[in-house]
């Protein structure tokens, strides 16, 4: 059994365009539905485009210098998880747990509309505060939240920043600077990555179409998935839903700032890598959850890695639900790797899953999760 292997997932709080539960995320996403894909017009001038929007009000955070739409996302979250998560602490000290959350907006957006102001009025708005655009906020805030001592910060490698949590947090856990971690992913609505993709022609002219032959483009989306990661030997026996941590596998190939490399090398190594540390074989993979952005250059690089891993793809389900959710960017990873875990827990997968995670300048990553009893 691998380092990995020794791990559990044991619980999750998640909310996307699929839903602002675990529960609704999982229900929408075997109804392939894309309610919560929303048309959205002013963001970007001159045209409306597609966004993956979390339905429903967040818990507001009045009269703080931490009020912004990914740390009211991950309030949400700690909502539902809330009774797990004091018990969480509780066994464990707030001490000795470790946070470490994905992200790659954080406050952009509300630091933009200040700015906005700022130019406007010629002052500096009141309330506003540079540490919007920090990226270890969402990390700040969470530990504020929760009252953990251990540490907390975050990992912001475009859109892998929240598969590659779980191998960070892993590390702490195996230097023994903490015995158990909350890991997740975080990111809000914001005009800046839209335009952003805009101004990289990267955005779809419609719903995104991953694998499609007229394939043009990406959805954006928004989200947040929280787990509680344990070691095997200390999770309490019959609390919550356990999905075993398997593998984790990292590459960094480096290829082009922006644009995958064609071949998807980087890709393979790093699916590669996380079966060999979960000690799966090709035939042990029942689910891959593709990166599956819908551009034609990622799509090709990585279908080309699967397909030499997998050959004619017979014994494996490859898909990609970013059409459900829209491309989170931060929290792509984590709400990725959150619907294998529902996959899993709830029987629809038999066997292990991948979580594929791919991210500008070739960093790369894929999460392999397998049920509690399966191999690893």
């Amino acid at each position: 059994m691998s380092a990995y292997g020794r791990y559990i997932l044991t619980n999750l709080s998640c909310a996307c365009a699929l839903g602002r539960t675990a529960g609704d995320v999982l229900a929408s996403a075997r109804a392939g539905s894309r309610a919560g894909m929303v048309s959205l017009a002013g963001d970007i001038p001159n045209r409306a485009i597609i966004f993956g929007m979390v339905p429903g009000e967040l818990p507001a955070i009045a009269g703080s210098e931490y009020d912004m739409r990914a740390n009211r996302l991950l309030l949400h979250a700690v909502g539902q998880l809330r009774p797990w998560l004091d018990a969480f602490l509780g066994r464990y000290g707030t001490s000795r747990v470790a946070i470490v959350l994905g992200a790659s907006n954080t406050g952009i957006d509300e630091a933009q509309g200040h700015v906005d102001r700022w130019l406007e009025d010629g002052a500096k708005p009141q309330g506003m505060s540079f540490s919007e655009i920090e990226l270890g906020t969402p990390a700040d805030y969470l530990k504020k939240v929760l009252g953990v001592a251990g540490p907390a910060y975050v990992v912001s490698t475009a859109c892998s920043s929240s598969a590659k949590v779980f191998a960070s947090a892993r590390r702490l856990i195996e230097a023994g600077v903490v015995d158990a971690a909350i890991v997740g992913g975080v990111d809000g609505r914001c005009r800046f990555a839209m335009n952003g993709f805009h101004a990289l022609g990267a955005l779809a002219q419609g719903e995104c179409r991953p694998l499609a032959p007229d394939r043009d483009g990406i959805n954006l989306g928004e989200g947040v998935a929280l787990f509680t990661m344990e070691r095997e030997d200390r999770a309490e026996a019959g609390g919550g839903i356990r999905v075993r941590l398997a593998g984790v596998g990292e590459s960094s190939d480096a290829w082009h700032a922006t644009a995958p490399d064609p071949e998807g090398r980087g890709a393979e190594a790093a699916m590669r890598a996380a079966m060999e540390e979960a000690g799966l074989s090709p035939e042990d993979v029942a689910y891959v959850n593709l990166h599956g952005t819908g551009t034609p250059a990622n799509d090709a690089m990585e279908m080309k890695a699967v397909t030499r891993i997998f050959k004619d793809l017979g014994g494996v389900r490859v898909e990609s639900t970013k059409p459900m959710t829209g491309h989170c960017l931060g929290a792509a990873g984590s709400i990725e790797a959150a619907i294998c875990w529902l996959y899993i827990s709830s029987g629809l997968v038999k066997g292990a899953a991948l979580s594929n995670s791919f991210a500008f300048g070739g960093s790369n990553a894929c999460v392999a999760l397998v049920p509690e009893g399966g191999d690893a």
